[in-house]
């Protein structure tokens, strides 16, 4: 009796274990997902991927071919209202004669970030008169990339700039615009590499000194990742740009030699920050081993001045003042006279607690570049900075019911708009999406054929039906992904352009996890939207979030695709 009773137990004790394995592997194992949520492996990527597509129906309809028509010259339409953008932050009344002046945010701001505003708004106080006349002066905050663009644009004009630093006057003065220089410097500012204390020590250690070269250096043999901000706009990114190009041919900085050396160090860039709050949050990630700032900033951020160590680099950033197209000589002396007052010790005084004027000691790298050539260093990197590793992305475009009207014609008028600033190098398609998800354009170099079929998708959105977002999204990475099979050496990134809301397919949390593994950086651009959504899902992979209910999306649509495209 017991003999028949030991096989029994034993085989009841087998079948208990293996059910508690199975529960422990199932509890354990989340779908495929580690503990973190993240899908483990490629296959279980995509089957989170196409999981989320199977949620709703799936169709290819393709577009038909549309008209490509643009301009390549500038066109002032694509800049805001200036007084709804970027209202003025000083503007004297009762004066007989006022001068306004852009300038750079850093002066001003508000706090540390003030000091032109408190200097603008002292010389008013102080009602001063020239040729008996009352004279004042109004203050508007541009960044200095964007106050070149409205005065070349004609659409406004001021009576002078102050931007970071001394190329944007030098590319004015180039393009034809008359130019004055009231001062060369209003208070003073260096660029730098921000590096952390551990790798600078490494760095340090590996090349003797940390300087603009070693930081080159480092970044071609992928010892240190290197973030820094757009050079069409930013003048920091900018500076940044004439550095390594000089890194590599100070005689010819816009030879052959420093146009493929540059492309090198290009190649290990893993994207170029749209601007600074997106180039400090990868930093912080871990994504960017340095990235770039003005010491000014650096020094006030107690954050960044105890971690790391800063590398100036570049020319100065003194802020100079300057005069802008023809003056009366009343203009002019206003303008000398606010200059006097910006070198006052009153002056110099406040610009020392605000964290100007604190390395002039620092003269510059030795870089003298005319204003014609920061314009062809600008167009340079346009065209090369994706040459080494093209970008693959697709568009995804919200075609739901809450996007109809106003919503769904400011999206397709800031796509025809935007096409030409991307590079035909690159590779773009389109997904379109409301209840369900329509691919309507695949994948495929940007070349002219494949422009007009990307403005024939974009001319044929209609609005109607719900929102399946995520499942939109799953199907663009599953087309990314697909596509670099083939294509390995192409950077992939989707551009998502909704008004936020989802209420049909796959949720959110259904494939973060996935959006995570894939490492494919998502941009959205959100229309009457709920920007909270959508900035995370740009933030799982350190991309950006843009607004385009203000006056200036399509001005900020164009700094996006020209950062990225």
């Amino acid at each position: 009796m017991k003999s028949k009773k030991k096989p029994l137990i034993f085989g009841l004790l087998v079948v208990i274990i293996g059910m508690v394995i199975a529960i422990i592997a199932a509890m354990t194992s989340g779908g495929g997902k580690d503990a973190s949520g993240k899908p483990k492996t490629v296959k279980d990527v995509d089957k989170v991927l196409r999981k989320s597509v199977n949620s709703v129906t799936l169709t290819k309809n393709y577009a038909e071919k549309g008209t490509v028509t643009y301009d390549d010259s500038f066109e002032a339409v694509e800049l805001p209202d200036i007084n709804k953008t970027y209202p003025l932050v000083e503007n004297p009344v009762g004066c007989d004669v006022v001068v306004e002046i852009f300038s750079s945010p850093e002066k001003a701001g508000t706090g540390t970030d003030g000091w032109m505003l408190e200097m603008a708004k002292e010389f008013n106080r102080q009602n001063n008169k020239i040729d008996g006349k009352s004279v004042g002066v109004k203050l508007r905050s541009i960044s200095s990339g964007t106050q070149i663009d409205y005065i070349l644009s004609g659409s406004s004009v001021p009576a002078a700039i102050s931007p970071s630093a001394s190329m944007w006057c030098d590319m004015l003065e180039s393009q034809g615009i008359e130019v004055h220089t009231i001062t060369d410097r209003t208070v003073g500012n260096v660029a730098g590499v921000l590096v952390d204390s551990s790798t600078y020590s490494d760095l340090e250690q590996k090349y003797g000194t940390v300087d603009i070269n070693a930081i080159v250096s480092a970044t071609l043999d992928s010892t240190l990742t290197t973030g820094y901000t757009n050079p069409l706009v930013s003048t920091t990114g900018l500076n940044f740009l004439a550095s390594v190009l000089y890194n590599f041919d100070s005689a010819d900085p816009l030879g052959n030699k420093a146009v493929d050396g540059f492309k090198s160090f290009q190649d290990n860039i893993p994207f170029v920050a749209y601007n600074t709050l997106q180039m400090r949050t990868a930093a912080e990630n871990g994504t960017f081993g340095c990235m770039m700032m003005e010491y000014q900033s650096y020094i006030q951020d107690v954050t960044l001045s105890r971690n790391y160590k800063f590398v100036p680099f570049g020319i100065r950033h003194d802020n100079p003042l300057t005069a802008v197209g023809k003056l009366s000589d009343v203009e002019m002396k206003t303008l000398e006279m606010f200059a006097d007052l910006c070198k006052s010790d009153k002056a110099k005084k406040l610009a020392d607690e605000y964290g100007f004027n604190k390395m002039d000691d620092y003269k510059g790298d030795g870089m003298k570049i005319n204003g014609n050539s920061w314009n062809q260093m600008q167009k340079l990197w346009k065209t090369n900075k994706n040459s080494g590793k093209p970008i693959a992305a697709v568009f995804v475009l919200d075609t739901s019911g809450s996007m109809s009207g106003a919503p769904l014609n400011s999206l397709k008028m800031s796509l025809r708009n935007s096409i030409k600033y991307i590079n035909s190098s690159n590779y773009i398609g389109v997904v379109s999406y409301s209840s369900n998800v329509n691919v309507d354009l695949e994948l495929a170099k940007f070349d002219l054929n494949q422009q007009a079929y990307f403005m024939g998708a974009v001319d044929s959105l209609t609005a109607s039906g719900n929102t399946a977002t995520f499942s939109a999204l799953s199907q663009a990475m599953i087309m990314l992904r697909d596509f670099m099979k083939d294509n390995p050496n192409v950077s992939p990134m989707v551009f998502l352009l909704s008004d936020g809301q989802s209420n049909s397919g796959s949720e959110f949390s259904d494939i973060d996890g996935a959006i995570a593994t894939a490492q494919i950086p998502i941009y959205t651009i959100g229309y009457n939207a709920n920007l909270n959504e959508l900035k995370a899902i740009s933030e799982i992979n350190e991309a950006a979030t843009i607004n385009a209910d203000t006056d200036d999306v399509i001005y900020q649509l164009k700094n996006l695709f020209n950062a990225n495209l």
